[in-house]
């Protein structure tokens, strides 16, 4: 952990999570410092390094969105139109940020080589590819909330805190894993995350899910994030031959689909 710089008041662990919020989120949060106005820049402090930031962050935008679920819910909007949206306030308070990677990852597998996958992932127009992603990714989700919510809104407003916290540890765990594949892009200015980053991250996005969570649900999901996100890193260590900044949202997005479902086929069953 940095020593706070006398500059900058706040302590380094606070400034950490306020720089990732302020990245990861579209918060309107207070920018006084230099670091803060460029949280990605590979410095003293990258991105990537605290890992612990990511899944905090993340159960705070999954508390955004359950609240607007459980609203929503209790004012008598069907399950699905709950679940919805829930989807589209988590979608709001992050600007679309990791749907937009994933849009753009899946575009880019239609490439012939991985420059070429990578110049198409740049190009901000999306694809069939990439809306079909986006549309299957979106029904799933809600259709694994929507039972959630069925069955009681609380638990559903709890499944989002837990998977938009495993999501974004498996952001640090992906960015462990592999390479950055752009010289160029936001894999290689976020830093490379050390061990202590990605352990805190997923022990982070684990206790967060055992806590909220039943225990066979809990599992379930941390078995849900780590297939998802183990599937697209392998995919674009073979077809780009590491990580990108869409790569890495594509990851989040992958982890959350299959953690929601992967509760919701285990509370089917309880």
């Amino acid at each position: 952990m940095r020593a706070t710089d006398p500059s900058n008041p706040r302590p380094g662990w606070l400034r950490d999570l306020l720089s990732a919020a302020r990245f990861l989120t579209r918060a309107p949060l207070p920018a006084d410092d230099a670091e803060f106005d460029a949280p990605f820049d590979a410095g003293e402090r990258p991105l990537l390094r605290a890992g612990w930031r990511f899944p905090a962050v993340g159960a705070a935008v999954g508390l955004a969105a359950g609240l607007v679920l459980w609203l929503a819910a209790w004012i008598g909007l069907p399950p699905l139109a709950a679940a919805l949206a829930g989807i589209a306030a988590g979608a709001a308070f992050t600007g679309a940020l990791h749907e937009d990677g994933l849009a753009d990852f899946a575009d880019g597998l239609g490439g012939g080589g991985p420059e070429a996958r990578i110049a198409i992932m740049r190009d901000s127009r999306t694809g069939t590819y990439g809306a079909l992603a986006l549309v299957l990714a979106t029904g799933l989700k809600a259709a694994a909330l929507a039972a959630l919510a069925e069955r009681d809104a609380g638990l559903a407003v709890c499944a989002l805190v837990a998977v938009h916290a495993a999501g974004r540890a498996t952001i640090i765990g992906a960015a462990a894993a592999l390479e950055p594949a752009d010289e160029a892009g936001l894999g290689r200015a976020a830093g490379r995350p050390d061990r202590a980053a990605w352990i805190g991250a997923l022990a982070l996005g684990g206790a967060l899910a055992a806590v909220l969570l039943p225990l066979g649900a809990a599992l379930a999901a941390a078995a849900g994030a780590l297939a998802g996100a183990a599937a697209v890193a392998e995919l674009a260590r073979r077809r780009l031959g590491g990580y990108t900044g869409d790569v890495l949202g594509a990851v989040e997005q992958a982890a959350e689909v299959l953690a929601l479902l992967a509760v919701a086929a285990a509370l089917a069953r309880a």
